[in-house]
């Protein structure tokens, strides 16, 4: 089922990618959200070249309606690992290597897959924090050999096994020549282990700074507050996780301008995939009950986040079992840890744009930026749960997925 939907969108995608190389396409919308929060009515989109060149009171000819929809930017997912996939065991595999049963050419496949349910799910760009594949799939992914979102990668994390802080800077040095978009760090253990601090302040810095030096953001897993206070102390741009965070150090990353990324989707995923895991690594009994004891306390940190004024980003850390159905993060976060469906959105949208430095480019419905759009059936604003009725998809004014009702 899942391939035969992938290459029907797939097709859709080829036939509007003609359509939007001939001539000007304009979306016509009944209730636009912009990026920022702001409810627009009765407006239609321009999109040329793959930008959008106005947003104005519909009055042409629409060459795609979506009245009667929700029309809102392309979502952006800050951390995912579209490399890690179940195999025809229906077990867990992170890619070639590290005892998989895959080829290559099947872990990429896999992953291609993953892309595509990633995209169809509304998400137009992701972050992967992140793995060697990530590289040979954005390559595919820009090309157009395979359908799915724009891609940033970290391509290989660094942690306390990394070396000493020279050591650490080389190898930031080299992950920006391989290709990299962001540096990711372990500062930390896994929630499985405890979540206490793992990398020494000294490397830390390191792979900050010199994160820093080569115009690299920083993305630092940290649960606990010792790990993740070194970091913001030594200019990340964004922690991950945080699930044991104090308030002390919530507050200081409001105010150094740290983006925020608790999760959700991750932790549910792993409870309800658990015989497809346990017994891999640290996925172990003790594992699993750490897991299920951190959702009330995710739930409490981005309670308290929000209100110390952070940055909050939408990421989901999407794993085997959870690609395509990344917008169950937005679910989550408003009903579990009580965001308002608005700064949900905001957090998938123009606060996620704006932590990647894209803030110009994606996250928002403005001229001048890319033609990334999703359509739900419902108002999330009204009903969050709407994100999971994605009826339209584009992304740099590409159509990828078109399932208009009959009305």
């Amino acid at each position: 089922m899942r391939k035969t939907a992938i290459s029907k969108n797939c097709v859709l995608f080829a036939l509007f990618t003609v359509l939007a190389a001939a001539q000007p396409v304009i979306v016509k919308t009944s209730t636009l959200i912009d990026g920022k929060s702001h409810v627009l009515h009765n407006r239609e989109i321009v999109i040329e070249g793959g930008r959008i060149t106005s947003v104005a009171t519909a009055s042409h000819k629409a060459t795609l309606d979506w009245t009667g929809y929700t029309v809102m930017p392309g979502w952006i997912d800050t951390h995912v690992h579209l490399g890690w996939y179940f195999n025809a065991q229906g077990r867990l595999e992170t890619g070639p290597g590290r005892g998989s049963i895959t080829t290559p050419d099947e872990a990429l496949r896999y992953a291609g897959e993953n892309a595509t349910a990633t995209l169809l799910g509304g998400f137009t760009t992701v972050q992967i924090l992140g793995q060697p594949i990530d590289l040979e799939l954005r390559k595919k992914i820009e090309e157009g050999a395979i359908a799915g979102p724009r891609i940033l990668t970290a391509v290989r994390p660094i942690s306390e096994t990394s070396g000493t802080p020279d050591q650490i800077r080389a190898l930031v040095r080299q992950l920006k020549i391989d290709g990299a978009d962001v540096v990711k760090l372990f500062a930390t253990a896994s929630i499985r282990d405890g979540g206490k601090m793992t990398m020494t302040a000294a490397q830390i810095e390191a792979a900050c700074g010199e994160a820093k030096a080569q115009g690299l953001r920083a993305v630092v897993h940290a649960h606990a507050s010792d790990g993740a206070r070194a970091a913001v102390l030594a200019g990340c741009t964004s922690i991950e996780h945080g699930t044991f965070l104090d308030d002390a150090t919530l507050q200081l990353m409001a105010d150094r301008g740290v983006f925020f990324d608790p999760n959700f989707l991750v932790l549910h995923n792993y409870l309800e995939n658990k015989p497809k895991f346990l017994g891999i690594g640290n996925y172990t009994e003790e594992g699993f009950a750490s897991m299920e004891k951190a959702l009330p306390l995710v739930a409490d940190v981005l309670r308290r986040a929000r209100a110390h004024h952070v940055k909050i980003v939408l990421g989901t850390d999407a794993v085997a079992g959870s690609h395509g159905r990344n917008a169950e993060e937005f679910i989550y976060r408003v009903k579990d840890g009580g965001d308002s469906s608005k700064d949900a959105l905001a957090s998938g949208t123009s606060v996620a744009a704006e932590s990647l430095g894209m803030a110009g480019q994606i996250g928002g419905i403005a001229p001048g930026m890319q033609a990334d759009l999703v359509a739900v059936e419902g108002n999330p604003l009204e009903d969050i749960t709407a994100v999971r009725r994605v009826v339209f998809v584009m992304k740099g004014g590409k159509v990828f997925k078109n399932e208009r009702k009959p009305r």
